[in-house]
């Protein structure tokens, strides 16, 4: 069975020697390591540079798009902008990590014929730039949804957030209600709750200590060790066998060149959470119309931080959607699509509704 940063321990026989000398333990783990990812090194990393430029080519005759590159001090952010643009406000997607905006891909095709949407990859992932050295943090995420946002002069905006631009996203809504039509809750998080669940290879890299700095080196040098934990981490992610070998393909396609986001965010994964701990009063007060569509079957960020959400946003409506994971918009974009299409509802259809949990089967 091949090691991988998801699954890898390593298991110290004499408590007493790690207690008495750590700087051996340190040494003991560099040395397990390396040898693990020498051995990896017979697995050879594939190239899918080929099968992603025929799935380019295929997706780009489903659904018309324009690519835009807006810059940010300096660095190009990478833009696809959809659709038609209209009365209703535009969808701004954003992707979490360790993915990009490919998330969306059997999303946006369901809404481009109705709705004006603006997907883009974050600094350090997809096709945008990735500096080795940049700070990656929730605060860089919220300067490149600005930089998007001021280069297309939106003025309305829904918010589609998922995984890691949950806090970037609530964040930035907080802070322009003039601007937010409404908000759209995709398998996120944003402060402490008590079923959120790190998912395995998270938790390897924002967990502070030694065992977090060996798994940075190793992953850092050996690109198969890497490749190994990506994809098995990914799997976990997605329901159906056929849609887990292809986006293993199309999000793993450049996964090699994401690892200094991923190592930068997951750093300051647990300081985020915390910081956004006093920000639930806030929460409270929100008014702009909130979906939150939840994949059911996710053991990370599961139906109860899904529920957590809705009692914490006073004009929110929650769907969990059976039979689909952590990529919920990957599993079941027609019966996510179905929720967005008319979102946000109108003033009097909202004056009518009702918030509560409805739970969307096959």
């Amino acid at each position: 069975m091949p090691y991988s940063f998801v699954t890898f321990e390593l298991k110290v026989t004499k408590r007493e020697d790690v207690i008495m000398n750590p700087k051996a333990s340190r040494l003991l783990t560099l040395m397990f390591f390396s040898v693990s990812s020498l051995l990896l090194q017979a697995c050879s990393t594939v190239d899918h540079s080929a099968f992603f430029k025929a799935y380019e080519e295929a997706y780009k005759k489903k659904v018309d798009y324009k690519v835009h590159y807006v810059l940010q001090d300096g660095l190009k952010i990478h833009v696809r902008e959809y659709g038609i643009k209209s009365t209703e406000p535009t969808l701004v997607m954003m992707h979490g990590f360790p993915d990009s905006m490919h998330l969306y891909d059997r999303l946006i095709p369901a809404l481009a014929s109705s709705r004006h949407i603006i997907a883009f990859d974050f600094i350090g992932w997809g096709d945008s730039d990735k500096p080795e050295h940049h700070r990656y943090d929730v605060a860089s995420l919220r300067q490149n949804l600005e930089a998007v946002v001021r280069y297309f002069g939106l003025k309305q905006v829904v918010l589609v957030v998922h995984d890691a631009s949950g806090q970037p996203g609530i964040d930035w809504a907080l802070d322009n209600p003039e601007k937010i039509s409404g908000l759209v809750l995709l398998n996120t998080y944003y402060g402490p709750m008590p079923t959120l669940k790190a998912p395995e290879a998270i938790a390897r890299f924002s967990t502070p200590g030694v065992y977090r700095d060996i798994s940075v080196w190793a992953t850092r040098n050996f690109n198969s060790l890497w490749i190994n934990g990506y994809n098995e981490q990914l799997a976990k992610f997605i329901s159906t066998e056929e849609l887990r070998e292809l986006f293993q393909k199309v999000l793993g396609h450049q996964s090699l060149q994401i690892r200094p986001a991923f190592y930068g965010l997951n750093r300051v994964l647990h300081e985020e959470i915390e910081k956004r701990s006093d920000k639930t009063a806030q929460l409270k007060t929100f008014q702009p119309p909130t979906i939150i569509i939840f994949g059911n079957e996710d053991p990370y960020l599961n139906s109860g931080v899904a529920k957590g959400l809705h009692k914490l946003f006073p004009n929110s409506e929650l769907h969990l959607i059976d039979s689909a994971g952590h990529f919920v918009q990957i599993d079941k974009p027609e019966q996510v699509a179905a929720l967005l299409r008319d979102f946000p509802p109108s003033q009097t259809k909202q004056s009518s509704q009702k918030s509560g949990i409805q739970n969307k089967t096959d």
